[in-house]
């Protein structure tokens, strides 16, 4: 009986497309996990290892998307190899089977080396970058946030006609999440059941 194909995608933030990891590869089913490299909290790739059987494929995008490190990357594999499960990475144009040649087993550890060491330059690139910014002052940090108080006043003013890029240049936020603030707030009246102010919102929004 021919065995399943099962992909495994894993992005970093939400704001990422996880369909184009896999794209053009034919799988039967996917499990997507939301973390970043380092993370170790992986449910999705735990629900994987658990649901593969021998006779199935792995398809992952490439070795960083599978693994953490090379030392993770060699344990998944072998993990997956063992119990007769293959392992196909799409950007490496590798598989692997557990019946693979010591060459295939150096391109293993090679790629996988490679691939981490790829990460700790991209890594060092935004450091870098950031340090850069910071001296020009174009580095701004995280986007700022707004407690109850502030998002319920900037709403108020909002829905009394103000103008949004004014407005987002005095409580020091982009005209971006100003929107997003927005969008929250159109969403949460209806179900707040509660009489509406002259804006619409209730003061306990957000």
């Amino acid at each position: 009986m021919k065995g399943h194909r099962i992909g495994y995608i894993r992005v970093s933030s939400f704001d990422q497309n996880p369909e184009r990891q896999l794209e053009g590869a034919l799988v039967d089913r996917v499990f997507t996990d939301k973390a970043s490299g380092k993370d170790t909290h992986r449910p999705q790739l735990n629900a994987l290892q658990e649901f593969v059987r021998e006779g199935d494929t792995v398809v992952v995008h490439s070795m960083d998307r599978l693994a953490r490190n090379l030392d993770d990357l060699r344990h998944l594999v072998h993990g997956f190899t063992q119990r007769g499960i293959r392992v196909e990475f799409v950007k490496e144009h590798l598989a692997f089977t557990g019946e693979d040649s010591p060459m295939a087993n150096l391109m293993l550890s090679v790629m996988g080396a490679f691939a981490e060491f790829e990460r700790a330059l991209i890594r060092e690139r935004q450091r870098e970058g950031i340090a850069l910014a910071k001296q020009r002052g174009a580095y701004k940090g995280r986007k700022k946030s707004l407690d109850a108080a502030q998002a319920s006043t900037l709403l108020q003013r909002l829905a009394n006609g103000e103008q949004k890029t004014a407005l987002a240049r005095e409580f020091g936020i982009s005209r971006e999440t100003l929107y997003q603030y927005l969008r929250v707030g159109q969403a949460e009246r209806p179900t707040r059941g509660m009489p509406s102010n002259k804006s619409g919102y209730s003061s306990g929004l957000l």
